[in-house]
């Protein structure tokens, strides 16, 4: 299998530099339509795709994005690797306004978003206890060490409903909890590329404070733009020096993350509903066919 590699840019982050022959597609799934034509393209060589996760002009909110459709119309042009890029604030003294973290774990708190490809009709359980990639993770830090890029390499994102930002209180009991970082797009955006069986790693770029820093005060929208602004350059950077550490030939996932269905699917072959599994023809189509 050739490497693809899958771009989803998040707040700040409407435009990927660098692909080769660019061009903007339409990609239509089962679930609807993606939040935007998804930019298709080359990096150094490699195939690879960019797609605005709120929309070029940010139409969409943390709850409005359509995460099905958009981990799906990945899966369906060939991505094997998805970054993720999205704006957070931080919840830890050390992680600081300007920083990039890699996440590799999540604390789901949505509760306005479909979670799952599967349904009644077709009953699967993927597991997500290591919810990243740590392969395609250790690819993003050493190409952000090309870039001369800084990055945090471990921290536990709060994923909330939005759109609005934390309650004081809030932001200490998260703090209590452990977590590292506060966004409203992490999920189900990367429980959904485990169900597809994609390798995905989160980028994060450290926006502010929460509320929680009696220093910093509450989050004001204003500078959490200016900070994207300066920061999404480097993430581009970042995203344009990852080709040269991903091989142009794509071997088997060494944590599993491709073979993510391979014992998840529950319901019997003979109870399956037939519509479903029509929607589900990209996101099956390897446990099924084998």
């Amino acid at each position: 299998m050739q490497t693809m590699i899958g771009v989803i840019g998040g707040s700040g982050v409407y435009l990927l530099d660098g692909l080769e022959g660019a061009r903007w597609v339409t990609v239509p799934t089962p679930w609807g339509d993606p939040s935007d034509q998804i930019l298709l393209g080359r990096l150094s060589g490699i195939p690879a795709t960019f797609l605005p996760r709120h929309g070029r002009g940010h139409p969409h909110s943390p709850s409005s994005v359509p995460y099905r459709a958009n981990i799906d119309a990945l899966k369906r042009l060939g991505c094997t690797d998805v970054v993720a890029v999205s704006a957070v604030g931080s919840l830890r003294i050390d992680y600081a306004p300007g920083d990039f973290v890699l996440v590799d774990q999540y604390i789901d708190r949505t509760f306005a978003r479909e979670k799952s490809f599967f349904g009644p009709g077709c009953t699967a359980h993927v597991s997500v206890a290591h919810p990243t990639c740590p392969r395609l993770g250790q690819a993003c830090l050493a190409a952000a060490q090309q870039a001369g890029i800084k990055v945090h390499t471990t921290a536990t994102y709060l994923a909330i409903e939005g759109p609005q930002f934390s309650t004081l209180a809030e932001s200490r009991l998260y703090r209590g909890w452990g977590a590292d970082v506060i966004g409203m797009t992490g999920m189900p955006e990367a429980k959904l590329a485990r169900e597809a069986e994609l390798c995905y790693a989160s980028l994060a770029m450290v926006t502010d404070y929460d509320c929680w820093h009696e220093g910093h005060g509450a989050v004001d929208v204003s500078v959490v733009l200016q900070t994207l602004a300066a920061n999404a350059s480097n993430a581009r950077s970042l995203v344009t020096a990852l080709p040269a550490r991903l091989p142009p030939t794509r071997n088997a996932c060494t944590h599993g993350c491709d073979t993510a269905l391979t014992h998840a699917l529950i319901t019997a072959p003979a109870m399956r509903d037939p519509a479903l599994m029509a929607r589900l023809d990209s996101i099956t189509a390897r446990v099924l066919k084998a």
